[in-house]
């Protein structure tokens, strides 16, 4: 289904168009209007997670797994978020670190709550939630 476009057109200083197009030429976009597509979405979807709608994301974790009793910390709060995660994923990254990929899918304040916890785990070095979008309203 192909959808209408408009065109519309923005001012802005010359030198923050300069370090856009930068920034755009950078990630490989092909022209303003893909990069500027990308940022609205980007927007939209922040906005979602500030509606409490359902949405999608992942949590990634790294964290030393000879930490005591972290391993069993993380299974009992994934356990106890279990219809909330639709899948993992667990790494070695060397004989100390792991890093763990969670995709989880729901309401988002449950989500950012059960991320919280798991980031928050005595022993994680580093934990991100990456918010994304079922992409109902787009």
């Amino acid at each position: 289904m192909s959808e209408k476009i408009t065109r519309f057109g923005v001012s802005i200083p010359n030198r923050l168009l300069a370090r856009f197009d930068e920034l755009i030429a950078d990630k490989g976009y092909a022209n303003r209007s893909e990069a500027l597509r990308d940022l609205i979405r980007d927007y939209l979807v922040e906005r979602e997670w500030e509606t409490d709608e359902e949405t999608v994301g992942t949590v990634t974790l790294v964290y030393d797994h000879h930490v005591r009793e972290l391993a069993d910390a993380l299974t009992h709060i994934q356990h106890e978020m279990g219809e909330a995660i639709v899948s993992s994923l667990h790494i070695h990254l060397d004989h100390d670190l792991c890093m763990e990929v969670i995709v989880v899918k729901g309401k988002s304040s449950r989500i950012k709550k059960m991320s919280d916890r798991l980031i928050g785990a005595k022993g994680v070095i580093h934990g991100k939630l990456t918010a994304a979008t079922v992409g109902k309203s787009f």
